[in-house]
């Protein structure tokens, strides 16, 4: 059964809204390998585009559909570098624009402690991505996409959650299929309520809402906190998400759908490098079945490989893989596990 129709009369297959940054991982490459350790005692980085709407921008494009990205970035050298590679990758950025004030891309400093032991430090002062305002949202942008997925990190300040509503309020007023990835970051938001209050203004309108139960669980608090996976699942079905997604971390996730039913997949086996990242080949292995019309278990399946294939990366966007490179390491971890391996 298809939940979602895409109008396949538009030219622009998804437009991606929200943040993008510069990561700095420690290097792990053929000419210098920092391993786990503190980040005090790295000496060698390797610079990365990040962000969780722009890597799944990056692996979207990797599988072939037409993406585009709403965003702002700084005046200066890494804002120029955002935009080549965005340009690179083939990812439309006529609608990524300058800052005028003198902010700054945010800058995340990665520290890997061990493959399950990792976090981020991020400099996220006078921000850039969160300069993003209503005037920067073009209708006509939005009525020619299938698609528009929003970010959460997008409603945390203003402007940027004035502008995230107003392209929510043009894809529903269009007939856009509206995804919201509520992608929580604890950065930059002022307190729990806060969280509550801007993310369900999303969530309720949305066709697909992707999260993790965290995520849920904030959006929720004003709601009725508590929920299990199934009454919040019963909850945006009765607003108007035809998926909801719920995510479990290694434990695996889950895909609620609008007719009762639910698909549940788990990670594929790898030796991972980093605990994050998985998220964002998640999405975009999710969404390309999604676009191909899959039944919705393989489209759980295939993202699922794609996360576990970034989670043994030492970045978040360069290796994102295209459906080749996913398919034969689908086709690998069975021969290896058994046809069931992620399966539940």
């Amino acid at each position: 059964m298809k939940y979602v129709e895409f109008d396949r009369s538009r030219p622009m297959d998804i437009v991606l809204l929200g943040r993008v940054a510069i990561d700095f991982n420690p290097a792990y490459n053929d000419q210098v390998k920092e391993e786990f350790k503190p980040l005090k005692k790295v000496h060698m980085f390797e610079k990365f585009v990040g962000g969780s709407p722009a890597n799944i921008a990056v692996g979207v494009t990797r599988h072939g559909l037409k993406a585009g990205f709403i965003g702002k970035v700084s005046d200066d050298q890494f804002g120029e570098y955002v935009v080549d590679y965005f340009n690179e990758q083939g990812i439309d950025t006529t609608h990524v624009t300058k800052c005028t004030g003198g902010q700054k891309l945010g800058l995340t400093f990665t520290e890997m402690l061990s493959p399950s032991e990792s976090s981020i430090l991020m400099y996220r002062n006078c921000i850039a991505d969160l300069q993003l305002s209503v005037d920067d949202i073009n209708e006509d942008y939005i009525k020619n996409t299938k698609a528009l997925l929003i970010s959460g990190t997008s409603l945390a300040e203003s402007p940027s959650r004035e502008a995230a509503i107003k392209a929510m309020m043009l894809a529903k007023k269009n007939g856009t299929v509206l995804i919201f990835d509520i992608d929580y970051r604890a950065y930059n938001w002022k307190n729990k309520d806060e969280i509550s209050v801007y993310y369900s203004i999303i969530a309720k309108e949305a066709d697909i809402i992707m999260g993790s139960r965290e995520e849920f669980d904030l959006t929720e608090k004003l709601i009725q906190p508590g929920m299990t996976d199934e009454q919040s699942a019963a909850y945006w079905h009765g607003r108007n998400a035809k998926i909801v997604v719920i995510k479990h971390g290694m434990k695996g996730s889950t895909a609620y759908t609008c007719d009762g039913q639910k698909f549940s997949i788990k990670p594929f086996p790898v030796e991972a490098r980093k605990g994050f990242g998985g998220g964002d080949g998640y999405g975009a292995g999710f969404l390309y079945g999604l676009y191909n019309g899959w039944e919705l278990l393989d489209c759980l399946e295939f993202g699922s490989a794609e996360a576990s294939m970034m989670v043994r990366s030492n970045n978040c966007s360069d290796d994102l893989p295209g459906p080749d490179a996913v398919r034969a390491f689908i086709r690998e971890e069975k021969e290896k596990y058994g046809e069931m391996v992620a399966r539940v």
